[in-house]
């Protein structure tokens, strides 16, 4: 999705929700929801150049911001450690391909599919961390992974293929964020580093579309060109918004947030642009959705007995 949930301090521990935490958490999983409007605004626009313009503009506006608020340090660190900086340049890739992917699916009439992709994500992280860093699940979370797989079997046996698209969404998020759960910084520097680090191949990618005669910049009126510089802001503001809030409140709730985009992307798919939603892929989001309640329900419960048992201390 385009909502970077690694790559952020871990939140404070809390007694109670920090209003201001709160409100950008939700607005930041608002704005990824609402994603799919924009990018059928720019439907003209061939996919691999909307890639292009999203991460150069991206990459601008967030040195910008780390410009004026005097936090470039943050980057010149992170692109000074060759470990760190080819790590980014891995990050940057798969998230490159996500946002390809996205907005191809997007185009294609696939809007209700990329929102299974991120309601899977979740639990998709949840098997990134046993495989790659060792971590354990308990019994309700296996169970959890295990219904939704389920989810993902039906709907594959009654569509006669595999959600591909749900499944590479979800995959290739799940990998940049253990990526940059791996390297060591903050969110909107990290942000600018990676997109800093493959932004040439961009800009060289746009300006031979220019050359052949098939660059979509300053050939389709003024708004289409704003509208794709605006993409820089609205793939940063974003992040900065979850960054802000993932500190302020506790992850439990992070956890919660992060189903409204694809909840709005779902109810877009349906109510706004008419894909169906009925039958065999309503029962199979429904098995999924299930999964997805058990293993929220879990670690609410647990994050509240962590809470009482720190205030016993």
């Amino acid at each position: 999705m385009n909502s970077p949930a690694e790559g952020a301090s871990p939140p404070r521990p809390a007694a109670g929700l920090d209003g201001r935490g709160l409100s950008a958490a939700a607005a930041a999983f608002f704005i990824w929801g609402l994603m799919p409007l924009y990018i059928k605004a720019l439907s003209d626009v061939p996919v691999w150049q909307f890639t292009a313009h999203r991460l150069v503009w991206g990459c601008l506006f967030a040195i910008g911001v780390l410009a004026i608020s005097g936090a470039l340090d943050g980057v010149r660190a992170a692109l000074a450690a060759p470990r760190t900086r080819w790590r980014l340049v891995a990050s940057a890739m798969l998230v490159t391909l996500n946002w390809t992917l996205y907005i191809w699916a997007i185009g294609a009439g696939r809007v209700v599919e990329t929102s299974l992709g991120y309601f899977i994500n979740p639990l998709l992280n949840v098997l990134i961390g046993v495989l790659f860093l060792s971590e354990r699940l308990n019994h309700v979370q296996w169970f959890a992974v295990t219904i939704a797989a389920a989810g993902v079997l039906y709907l594959t046996w009654t569509a006669g293929q595999p959600p591909w698209i749900a499944l590479a969404l979800a995959l290739s998020f799940g990998l940049y964020g253990l990526v940059r759960k791996l390297v060591a910084v903050e969110a909107l520097p990290g942000f600018a580093a990676e997109t800093l680090l493959i932004m040439p191949i961009g800009v060289a990618f746009l300006l031979w579309c220019e050359v052949a005669g098939s660059g979509a910049f300053g050939h389709g009126g003024v708004g289409r060109d704003v509208a794709l510089m605006f993409g820089g802001p609205l793939t940063a503001i974003p992040l900065v918004l979850f960054a802000f809030g993932a500190r302020r409140i506790p992850y439990s709730t992070i956890g919660l947030l992060q189903y409204i985009g694809p909840t709005i992307q779902l109810a877009l798919g349906v109510l706004v642009f008419h894909e169906p939603f009925h039958g065999p892929r309503a029962t199979g989001f429904g098995i999924i959705w299930l999964a997805l309640a058990i293993y929220a329900l879990d670690g609410l419960w647990r994050s509240r007995k962590l809470r009482i048992n720190a205030a016993s201390w």
